[in-house]
This record gives C-alpha cells, sequence and structure tokens, in this order.
C-alpha cells in the first residue's frame, strides 16, 4: 500500500511533465482524421461528394472504441498501449505522406487514415485510463480543466498551424502565388450580371505566371434576385467545364422521388408536430424566404505562355486575409494546361447579403507542388509522433496499478471481456448513473445544433441577422477564450472542494447560462458588443460546468477496469449527444426560435432530477489534508 502511495505521489509531481504533452498527442490525430483529412482531399481534387461519404466512416472507430477498451485493460500496461500507439500513429501519419504522390492515393491514404483512425481511439482508451492511474482522484479534478485545455490546443494547432505550413509550403514550391483583392460597399454600383469580355490573350516573356485583369473587385451591399444570380453562374461553370478548368458535375439522382408516407409519419410525427405547432409555436407571422441574395463580382485569370512538358497546373485559391462574410463560390481549384493556357478561366465571388457597411478581403491562388506540400505536412506529424512516444516512455510515470492480468489466454481473453460489460452493469447504481449520463447534457445537446443557424438566419424568421464572418470571430476568439477558461477554473474549484460539492453549482452554471439566448433570441439586438457578453457568459458556462460531467465519469469508472468502464461511460456520452441532436431542428421549425429556446429551458429539468437522483462520495476530487 505504501508503494502504491509513493507511486501516485510520484505520479502527481511529474503530472506537468506529462498531461499537456498527452493530450496534445490525444487531440492531433482526431483533428488529422475528422479535419485535415478533408482540407488535403479537397486541394488534391476530390469530388465533395466523395469526401464526404469516405471521411464520415473514418468516425467509427471513436463511436465503437468501448468494445474493444476491455481488451486494453487486459492486455499490457496502459503505459504501453500510449507508448506504442503513438509509435503506430506516427507510422500511419508517414504511411499518408508516402502515398500522397501515388497515382491512387485516394485509396491508399484512406486506407492509412483508417489504421490512424483505430490506434488513436485506442491511444484515446489508454490515456484516459492512464489519466486515472496515476493521479489520485483530487489531482484528477484539479487537471481536468488542464487536459481539456491542452485537447483544443490540439484542435486549433491541426485547423491552424498545420493548415497554414501546408498553404506555405504549396507557396515555396509553385510560381508567384495570385492575389485578389475585394472590396464590399454600400456606395458601389450593383455589378451587371454578365459574363466579362473575353481579354486577348498572347504568349509573354518571363517566367510562366498567373495573369489577372489585376482590378481590385468591387462588390456593392445592394442584393441581386437569386434566378439572375444562378443564371450567370451555371454559365461560368459550363465554360470551366468546356475549356477543362473543372470537371464536370455529377447530375443529382434523378430517381430520388419524394418517399410514401410511413406509418410513423403518418401517425406519430405529423399529427405530433401540427400539434405542437399549433399550441406551442411563434404566433408571428413568418415571411416568406426571400428571392434576393448576396451581390457578386467575376475574377478572371490565365496563364502567360503553354507549360512545358505537357504539364498541369493547379491554381487553389482561398482566403489569405479579410471579412470572411466574403465567399468564392466557383472556381476555388482550377487546372490549367497546354489546351486551355491561352483561354480565360472564371472565379466568382459573393458578398453575405446581410452586409450593409464597407468591409474588405484578399484571396490568394496557389500553384505549388500540392502533393509535396502535404507529403510534408504529413511528414512532420509522424516525427512529431515519435518524438511523442519516445518522450512519453520517460516521462510517464509507473503507477502499480498499471499493470496487465497475468497469465492471458484466449479463453481468459473472452471471458474476461464478457465479465467487463457485466461489471459495468452490475456497479451500484449503474441505472441512475447511465440516466446521468444520457440526460445531463440533453438541453445543452438541443442548444448547440441551433446557435449558429440562429446567429446566421436573419431576423425576419428570428433569427440575429449577423455576418458568417462576425460567427466566426464571436465562436473563435471569444468563445473559445470564455470555455477555456470556464474549464481551468471548474477544474481547480473540483479539486479544493471536491465533486459533491461542486456538481450542483456546476449544474446550474451550465443548464442556467442558456438563458442568455432566450434573451437574445426576443432582444434580437444588434449590438455585437452585448452578443459577445451573451457567448462569453454562455461559453464559460459550459466549460465550467462540464467539469463536474467529466469528473463523475472517472468517478463511476473507479475500480479494476476503469480505463474499459470510462470508455464505456463516453460512448453513452456520445449517445446523450446524437438522440436529442437529431429531433432539435425539427422542434425549432416548429416551435419558432423564441419558443425553442424556452423549451430548452424547460428541458433543463431532466438533468437536474437526473443530479438529484446521484449519490457521490464526498471526498471524491477533494484535497486531502
Amino acid at each position: 500500500m505504501q508503494n502504491q502511495k509513493n507511486s501516485v505521489k510520484s505520479g502527481r509531481g511529474k503530472a506537468w511533465a506529462w498531461i499537456p504533452s498527452l493530450y496534445l498527442a490525444e487531440g492531433l490525430p482526431y483533428v488529422a482524421v475528422m479535419t485535415i483529412s478533408v482540407i488535403m482531399y479537397k486541394r488534391m481534387g476530390i469530388s465533395n461528394t466523395d469526401i464526404a461519404l469516405y471521411t464520415s466512416w473514418l468516425y467509427l472507430p471513436w463511436v465503437i472504441k468501448p468494445f474493444w477498451s476491455p481488451f486494453v485493460d487486459l492486455l499490457k500496461t496502459k503505459r504501453w498501449w500510449i507508448v506504442s500507439m503513438q509509435l503506430l500513429i506516427g507510422a500511419g501519419f508517414a504511411g499518408i505522406a508516402f502515398s500522397i504522390p501515388v497515382p491512387f492515393f485516394f485509396q491508399a491514404t484512406l486506407a492509412f487514415f483508417w489504421l490512424l483512425a483505430f490506434s488513436s481511439a485506442t491511444h484515446d482508451i489508454a490515456a484516459d485510463g492512464f489519466y486515472m492511474l496515476a493521479l489520485d482522484s483530487n489531482e484528477q479534478a484539479k487537471f481536468v480543466g488542464i487536459r481539456s485545455t491542452f485537447y483544443r490546443i490540439a484542435t486549433i494547432m491541426g485547423q491552424g498551424v498545420l493548415i497554414i505550413l501546408a498553404g506555405l509550403l504549396e507557396s515555396a514550391t509553385g510560381m508567384e502565388p495570385v492575389k485578389i483583392n475585394i472590396e464590399v460597399s454600400p456606395n458601389y454600383s450593383q455589378s451587371s450580371l454578365f459574363v466579362p469580355n473575353k481579354p486577348i490573350i498572347t504568349e509573354q516573356e518571363g517566367d510562366l505566371r498567373f495573369i489577372t485583369d489585376g482590378k481590385t473587385l468591387q462588390i456593392s451591399t445592394s442584393d441581386i434576385e437569386k434566378d439572375s444570380l444562378n443564371a450567370l453562374l451555371g454559365k461560368l461553370k459550363q465554360l470551366n467545364t468546356e475549356n477543362g478548368f473543372v470537371e464536370a458535375e455529377e447530375s443529382s439522382r434523378q430517381h430520388e422521388a419524394k418517399s410514401e408516407k410511413t406509418w410513423w409519419s403518418e401517425y406519430v410525427s405529423e399529427p405530433m408536430g401540427v400539434f405542437i405547432k399549433e399550441n406551442f409555436g411563434e404566433k408571428k407571422t413568418i415571411l416568406e424566404a426571400s428571392d434576393l441574395t448576396g451581390n457578386v463580382a467575376v475574377a478572371t485569370v490565365w496563364l502567360s505562355k503553354k507549360p512545358e512538358n505537357e504539364k498541369s497546373i493547379v491554381l487553389n485559391t482561398t482566403m489569405s486575409r479579410g471579412d470572411k462574410s466574403i465567399a468564392l463560390i466557383h472556381g476555388e481549384r482550377l487546372v490549367f494546361n497546354a489546351s486551355n493556357w491561352n483561354k480565360p478561366a472564371y472565379m466568382l465571388f459573393q458578398a453575405d447579403p446581410k452586409l450593409s457597411t464597407e468591409t474588405s478581403a484578399e484571396y490568394k491562388g496557389l500553384s505549388g507542388n500540392i502533393a509535396l506540400a502535404w507529403s510534408i505536412t504529413f511528414f512532420v506529424l509522424a516525427g512529431l509522433f515519435i518524438l511523442f512516444s519516445f518522450y512519453h516512455r520517460v516521462s510517464l510515470p509507473k503507477p502499480d496499478s498499471d499493470k496487465s492480468t497475468a497469465d492471458v489466454t484466449a479463453r481468459s481473453i473472452l471471458k474476461d471481456f464478457a465479465d467487463t460489460f457485466v461489471s459495468f452493469f452490475k456497479k451500484p447504481g449503474v441505472g441512475k448513473a447511465i440516466f446521468f449520463m444520457l440526460t445531463f447534457r440533453f438541453s445543452e445537446a438541443q442548444a448547440l445544433k441551433l446557435i449558429s443557424p440562429f446567429l446566421l438566419d436573419s431576423r425576419e424568421v428570428g433569427g440575429l441577422g449577423l455576418t458568417t464572418g462576425e460567427v466566426g470571430l464571436v465562436y473563435g476568439t471569444v468563445g473559445i477564450i470564455a470555455l477555456t477558461v470556464g474549464g481551468i477554473i471548474g477544474g481547480l474549484v473540483a479539486a479544493k472542494g471536491g465533486l459533491k460539492k461542486w456538481i450542483w453549482p456546476m449544474t446550474i452554471s451550465m443548464l442556467l447560462t442558456i438563458a442568455t439566448f432566450v434573451y437574445l433570441s426576443f432582444s434580437q439586438t444588434d449590438n455585437l458588443w452585448l452578443i459577445n457578453i451573451c457567448i462569453f457568459i454562455e461559453q464559460f458556462g459550459y466549460g465550467f460546468g462540464f467539469t463536474a460531467y467529466m469528473l463523475y465519469l472517472m468517478y463511476f469508472s473507479e475500480g479494476e477496469q476503469k480505463t474499459a468502464h470510462y470508455a464505456i461511460c463516453t460512448g453513452f456520452m456520445a449517445l446523450g449527444m446524437m438522440l436529442p441532436g437529431m429531433f432539435a431542428g425539427w422542434m425549432q421549425e416548429l416551435l419558432g426560435y423564441n419558443h425553442f429556446f424556452i423549451w430548452v429551458m424547460i428541458c433543463c429539468l431532466v438533468p437536474v432530477v437526473s443530479v438529484a437522483l446521484l449519490k457521490i462520495d464526498p471526498q471524491y476530487g477533494k484535497a486531502k489534508q
């Protein structure tokens, strides 16, 4: 017993040396699989249909990880699994890097992404289990905000730093970037919706480069008719396709006819929907969707001379700086070659219809070696995870409780695998615990699905009418800061007073802050400062309150098989988010935003009941004297 105490004490002393790096290593592969893969495939010319279909399946390993979590408990130590999986993740990143330049790169990289996803999900199981073994309950509470913060840093690093690295490598390996400046102002006259006159294109001396008309695009804030925009967009797509700059888009499936009514829709969902809408829906008149949309401008680009050796040059254009409310809606990837170098390619930019003031943006087109840029990026990730593996081999403590099961056989594995699930459902109070796991986020899960649509929707339909750029600013800065600060403070106070003392303040904090959206939906304020304050309060309350949820999952997982049991708990957490989110949009359409957020507040009673049913050791998470 004394040895175990010394081991835990040693783990606490080294906690700052391994918790930040461990949760960076936990977050990066997830971001790589779910986000970076989508961006890379888009840059490599894969269709949106294939990207959405195949990358969605990559989420499966995290969904089903509870089914192999017992093996992590039974075989080897958590420490061994962490170090080994980090090496395997590094190998997966290297495999992706080597596969990108090959002709069948899509199939090859998907195979390595699958390996990466299963390795990462296994690493998550081991890392979360090791966290509970290496620290006592008080240190677990203290560092729960820190681990969440570094997981979020991994997300920011993956979605920001690594994407920037790939972009810089593209710039370094290609021709001079194409820069297109766009200005939006109410002072500009409304654009004429026609294809620009074809420029006179002749071969020019000097290095191969892209040429544009050099003018700053000017877009008016006045709206245009959707039908006129669709006609222009269709013509530009036709020209770019005929000239070989883009591939022809697949036509939508014509055989998708309206499905016949099912028993459920005829006798349950439709009657229930009518009843809810007539009795609880907003009574104000909802205006029909407008036939107008944001104004546009067309940019033209071509090559200075014929490329050598039948070479194809891909121009990928993305925003480099400015207001995200100015979007590139066609022409983000254009392919130039010897047959179309002297023909104009077209890009179409659109201003958000809610813009009413002056703003601007700069778009940059890169033509570098995309395959090489992304290969180097994934090699960097591979090297990083090899370093993580060797670093954690040294820095991770060796708690006595982290041990594998002796004399493991195939028969004993299957028996212990079944015993793991049986023992979970035999835990005292398991019914109340599962009810808590499924319902603690019942109201938040519904609100989460509709917050962004509420901020973006026009005031006529009950939203706030913010632009895309404003929403990105609110949640990308204020929201992240509030969420992180709330999580860290939650961990510190829980470590001081224990979970039982703080679970009610944290629950109330997480639930009542949703009232900010009730206020916003009724006031429909256009004061951006006030909106930022409301978002800060809501995100801080969520970050502070979510600490209680994570701590309870650790508390309920305590025991010999805590790693596998914690993985099962996270499975129930995912289910508790998925089910309410499935019907949230349906409810909002029936009720309107005002009454929907009131409904969400009423739903807060469910998690309150679930918390009231819990029995928690008053000493869990509390600092020992």
